[in-house]
């Protein structure tokens, strides 16, 4: 697969050429960050703290807080590393502090040794100064600390010149149970697409910058270099599904609507009576894009969209199937309750008058710590939930707010004592509770 990289200096994202001045200053690293988000991962690097000139840590925190990224650059102290991934960084990409002793105090599964080099001379420090040792011997020495390895090529960097394949294949056998990626000299065109397609046979990813932002490659077929299909007419199943994972309906994807979709951030597929489809353009049931992925087999999309409106179906329901489930319905049902519910109504009663909602909060979570068997915990459960969103939603969130909230949480590597607050620990805490309330 490919990963998009946003090389951040003095705020703003760049491109390097084998190590040397900027050529060009590539703009906006939030306006990149929105667009690479849409193919998944994508790698973030502070340039000004690799090469000890500043740093971009407030950028970066707010970029892992939003998406899923790799960072890099500058990351010498666990203190810093422990800082991102708390924030939500999927890896930490470390370089000079590649080292079992600093790796040792992190993650391994979180992970991945930077090795740059230029003719087989380790670099660090930005690239300014040699390491004893080569890459091969390197990579065997810290594979047991790691998830994975980014190899670049400094000697190619930003020349577009493509990947050494044989190269790329030498190194990966030194650790083939550890995920590759490989920088440096990242092709446009039918070579770039060709060694896309090469490496992700391999196992191994291709990390992006200049290619992509001089549109020598453009973002649809970097994404879809690994992509197969056995259907005449080229199309590739697309399974689109909500932000939880639930599925709404199985749709077709041409090269053309996928750069569309990838460029825009709107839902959109090949009908197969219509062409070009952006869904909602007619019926104002349209799509963002969060997220496009790939399937193991590399013969299907998924698209995960946030889908307003009435739903998906052309039936106006949620999902071709039914009209949802669970949790997620419950959450439409009280938001469209919020803009419709007649006055008098309860829901609407919940909404105007704080005080109810703050007691019945209150009266139900405590219900549901007093419960004794299965069926009243989940009764229980059930009617602090309802509550919850109501709450939730009065706020101005949504039940993917809170979903977005866990997965943050999840990916957290230091956690709180979780000890009860005063009033709340011990037996009688139950009662405290309501008298300090």
């Amino acid at each position: 697969m490919i990963v998009p990289s946003i090389d951040i200096m003095n705020g703003r994202a760049v491109q390097l050429r084998g190590g040397k001045q900027p050529p060009l200053d590539a703009g906006s690293p939030l306006e990149l960050a929105e667009r690479y988000s849409r193919i998944g991962e994508f790698a973030v690097v502070d340039l000004d703290a690799a090469m000890g000139r500043g740093t971009n840590r407030e950028l970066i925190l707010s970029l892992c807080r939003t998406y899923r990224v790799r960072v890099g650059g500058g990351i010498r102290t666990p203190e810093l590393a422990t800082e991102y991934l708390n924030a939500g960084a999927r890896y930490i990409m470390l370089g000079t502090a590649a080292r079992p002793e600093f790796l040792a105090k992190l993650p391994r599964e979180r992970l991945i040794a930077a090795l740059d080099s230029r003719n087989e001379t380790i670099m660090v420090e930005g690239w300014t100064k040699p390491r004893e040792g080569t890459v091969g011997e390197a990579i065997s020495a810290l594979a047991p600390y790691v998830a994975g390895f980014l190899v670049t090529f400094i000697e190619t960097e930003g020349d577009q010149c493509g990947i050494d394949l044989e190269r790329a294949k030498a190194l990966i056998a030194r650790a083939p149970d550890r995920k590759f990626t490989f920088a440096g000299g990242a092709a446009g065109g039918a070579r770039g697409v060709a060694d896309i397609a090469a490496l992700d046979a391999l196992g191994a990813d291709i990390q992006a910058g200049t290619s992509l932002v001089l549109g020598d490659l453009s973002l649809a077929d970097a994404f879809a270099a690994p992509l197969k299909t056995d259907r005449p007419d080229g199309l590739w199943p697309t399974l689109v599904c909500d932000e939880s994972g639930k599925l709404l309906g199985l749709v077709y994807s041409s090269r053309e609507s996928l750069k569309l979709a990838l460029e825009t951030g709107k839902g959109t597929y090949h009908s197969r009576s219509r062409g070009l489809w952006v869904k909602g353009e007619s019926s104002g049931n349209d799509q963002r894009l969060l997220r496009a992925d790939l399937d193991c087999d590399r013969d299907a999309i998924r698209f995960t969209v946030r889908q307003n409106g009435a739903g998906f179906c052309h039936l106006g329901r949620r999902t071709c199937f039914d009209d949802g489930y669970g949790l997620e319905k419950l959450n439409r049902t009280i938001a469209h309750r919020l803009k419709d519910a007649p006055p008098g109504s309860y829901t609407r009663r919940l909404f105007s008058d704080e005080a109810l909602l703050a007691s019945k909060l209150r009266e139900e979570a405590e219900e549901l710590a007093q419960s004794k068997t299965k069926e009243e915990a989940v009764a229980e459960a059930a009617d602090l939930m309802y509550f919850a969103l109501v709450k939730t939603i009065s706020m101005g969130g949504s039940l993917e707010d809170i979903e977005a909230e866990l997965e943050r949480r999840s990916l957290r590597v230091t956690r709180r004592g979780g000890n009860a607050k005063p009033g709340f620990d011990g037996p009688e805490g139950a009662t405290e509770w309501k008298s300090i309330h």
